[in-house]
């Protein structure tokens, strides 16, 4: 048999949309878009890398990239200073952005802001093959109030939630 990974991504929506109709989106990756550079293959989920963009409808901004990097090749994202954002290495190790921090399978390192929200140049290089995936996206900037599957920005919009659901009336 094969080995299948499935990533699965939730984004938190800014309040006033928050009760937007629910969606799903099955993204392929052999329908996805391919940035190629020696030693490296990026592919792109949601935004842009270098000029390719993938056609992902997205309610907020939001970049998610899957790249395979051979050992000894160094490659770069970038991306609006304004992003937060983090990478998760799915095998391999290597050596990441402007302090060079270390990071091997299994590991989540996280990305800076830019200075003064500047645009942001992700660096990544492999030490060993890695396969790595980068998300990153806009912070909402609001109040955070989650339980079960809720997520809102406040307590009372989280026992409203649990109400319409009860009743039936959860839209």
């Amino acid at each position: 048999g094969e080995t299948v990974h499935l990533l699965q991504l939730w984004v938190n929506l800014p309040s006033g949309k928050k009760m937007t109709e629910p969606r799903y989106q099955n993204m392929r990756a052999q329908d996805m878009p391919v940035r190629s550079e020696e030693g490296a293959t990026i592919r792109v989920f949601s935004g842009s890398s270098e000029g390719i963009t993938a056609d992902t409808k997205n309610h907020v901004p939001v970049t998610m990239v899957e790249l395979i990097v051979e050992p000894g090749t160094t490659v770069t994202q970038d991306l609006p200073g304004t992003y937060n954002g983090f990478l998760y290495i799915l095998e391999g190790a290597g050596v990441f952005g402007k302090d060079s921090t270390e990071g091997k399978k299994g590991q989540v390192l996280w990305l800076e802001r830019g200075m003064d929200y500047e645009q942001t140049e992700v660096k990544i290089q492999a030490q060993e093959k890695l396969h790595i995936m980068l998300y990153a996206g806009q912070p909402v900037g609001e109040k955070v109030v989650a339980r079960g599957p809720f997520v809102m920005n406040s307590e009372e919009e989280i026992v409203q939630a649990y109400k319409d659901y009860r009743e039936g009336s959860f839209e």
